[in-house]
Parts: structure tokens; C-alpha cells; sequence
């Protein structure tokens, strides 16, 4: 399934934007790509109502919608698809039973978990947190644009087309860099959700990213 990570969008009702999930997704829907709900905290009756409420926004908009972790919430609430951890179901279980035409992506922190990536079974991998992130905890350590290039490097090793998104800490200050590491988008969340103008913040990111990848040779 042809994907498009340019802007990513991650919405968590934990991220304090004074904004409700609805509001938001409507102000980023003019300039985001993709968009994940993710909420650990949330009942999964709740989720699926938040899941459901988020896909009317964005479907006139032809966004997709994915839930993290949670492929039960993904498929009662019929969304697009599921970004999984390390630790989450096995891509492969997820593909079982999500079907052929879900999008399902994959967190990778490690060459070594670049390596072994069931790539078949899924349709992207995001690479990070490439910066230090408040809006997750996550004990281990920034693995810098240089981890991201060298992870990189082993994706497209493997397949040169793969698509692949960076995730953590990711701004208009450094968002050119992470396209110049090889990266086809960004995953955002404070970047979107913390702006005072969550649309503006969305347009000029999203030109970035296309001026990254323009000066890489992509369209």
C-alpha cells in the first residue's frame, strides 16, 4: 500500500493542547498526511469512541487514521490501520487479523531491530526518538540524526524503497536535517498539538518537509 508519511501527525489527549482530539485533528487536517491516536490511558470503550469521532474529521480529507497499539480499537473502530512497538502484537499477528489492506507500521530504536524487521508485514517504520521528547516516557537515550542515518541505512539496505518515517523531538528547527538523514516524514506531536496555532504550525512544517525531499530528488 502506497503511504504517506510527509506529516504524521500524533494526537494524545495526554499532551495538554487545550484543545479537544476533534478540534485539533480539524485545524492539522489541511496539512497532515497520516494521523495516529494515542491514548494509554483511555478505557477501550472510550478509545473506540475517540477512534470513530477522529475518522469523520479526516475521511472527507482522505487522511488516514491508525490507533497505536491497540488493533481491537483499530478494528472496532474501523480505522486504517495500527502502529505497533517492539513489545506490542507481532506485525505478523496484527496483518492475521487487521487484513491485507490496513496500514500497519513498526517502532524501530536499534540497528539491530532494523535488521530483523518483518518489513512484509507492514507497510512503514518509524525510526526514533531521534531527539530528547517530553510528551513520552522513554528512559533510553536520543539516538541523534547520526543513529537515524545509520538506521536508515540498513532499511534501505533491504529495501530501497521503503518508506520510512523519524519520530521524537521533531520541529521546524531540525525537521530539514531529519529529511536530509533519509526520512520520508516526520511523526509530530507537541510540534502540532502545543503551537498556539496548531494549522500554521502544520503548513510550515509540512513545506519543510516537502522542501527536504524536494532537494533529495523526490517529488
Amino acid at each position: 500500500m502506497d503511504i504517506d508519511l510527509r506529516l504524521y501527525a500524533l494526537i494524545d489527549p495526554a499532551v495538554p493542547s487545550g484543545r479537544t482530539l476533534i478540534e485539533l485533528a480539524r485545524r492539522i487536517a489541511g496539512s497532515a498526511t497520516l494521523v495516529q491516536l494515542r491514548d494509554k490511558h483511555a478505557s477501550t470503550r472510550v478509545m473506540v469512541e475517540e477512534a470513530r469521532a477522529l475518522r469523520a474529521v479526516l475521511e472527507p480529507n482522505n487522511i488516514p487514521l491508525l490507533v497505536n497499539d491497540r488493533v481491537d480499537v483499530a478494528l472496532a473502530a474501523e480505522a486504517d490501520g495500527v502502529h505497533i512497538g517492539q513489545d506490542d502484537m507481532a506485525p505478523d499477528d496484527a496483518r492475521l487479523l487487521l487484513g491485507r489492506s490496513a496500514i500497519i507500521g513498526l517502532s524501530i530504536k536499534t540497528v539491530e531491530q532494523a535488521k530483523v524487521a518483518p518489513l512484509d508485514f507492514l507497510d512503514y517504520v518509524a525510526i526514533g526518538g531521534v531527539y530528547g521528547t517530553t510528551s513520552k516516557a522513554n528512559t533510553a537515550a536520543p539516538i541523534g540524526i547520526d543513529g537515524l542515518r545509520a538506521i536508515v541505512q540498513i532499511i534501505r539496505a533491504r529495501d530501497p524503497h521503503y518508506p520510512i518515517c523519524a519520530i521524537a523531538g521533531i520541529n521546524s528547527g531540525n525537521v530539514a536535517d531529519v529529511i536530509a538523514a533519509g526520512a520520508d516524514g516526520v511523526a509530530v506531536i507537541s510540534a502540532l498539538s502545543l503551537a498556539p496555532d496548531p494549522a500554521g504550525a502544520a503548513k510550515d512544517l509540512r513545506a519543510l518537509v516537502d522542501s527536504g525531499l524536494a532537494r533529495r530528488g523526490q517529488p
